[in-house]
């Protein structure tokens, strides 16, 4: 990300409402930095179960987290309702790299942006497998790349 260009709503192409629980917030009176992550697995996978055919249970591929980062930017705090808006950067044959923005509801400026990468896996190998094409075809309706690279580009 370009420092001091944030990504805005209109970037994000699904999104997910969530309403802040008073457990969510921390001693500081805000929003504890580890909630973000859960924020993110739970855009992510209503995502993956919604749209492209993952059901955790019973599907033979997996997606594990290999890697995570978020940037915050302003503090949300209970009883906030946010808006978890969703798009992926980048996409290959067994990972895909997700990029989530946390929005007070309203709000075009993100209070946080972060996100990861999975890796699928099959559930029993654990070893490296491409997506099928359900999957493949879901996240591809999140990636614009021409959007991504505008963005990170110096």
């Amino acid at each position: 990300m370009v420092e001091g260009k944030l990504p805005q709503r209109s970037d994000y192409l699904y999104f997910l409402q969530y309403r802040t629980r008073w457990s969510d917030n921390d001693q500081y009176s805000h929003v504890n930095n580890s909630i973000y992550y859960h924020l993110f697995d739970s855009i992510v996978n209503t995502y993956l179960i919604e749209n492209c055919g993952l059901d955790p249970k019973s599907s033979p591929l997996i997606a594990l987290v290999i890697s995570s980062q978020c940037e915050f930017y302003a503090p949300l705090a209970f009883p906030q309702v946010l808006d978890l808006g969703l798009r992926v950067k980048k996409i290959g044959n067994s990972s895909v790299t997700y990029e989530v923005g946390v929005f007070e509801k309203g709000k075009d400026n993100p209070a946080a942006v972060g996100g990861y990468t999975h890796v699928f896996v099959g559930s029993e190998s654990r070893k490296s497998t491409a997506m099928t094409p359900e999957t493949k075809t879901g996240l591809t309706k999140l990636y614009r790349p021409e959007e991504v690279k505008a963005a990170t580009k110096l």
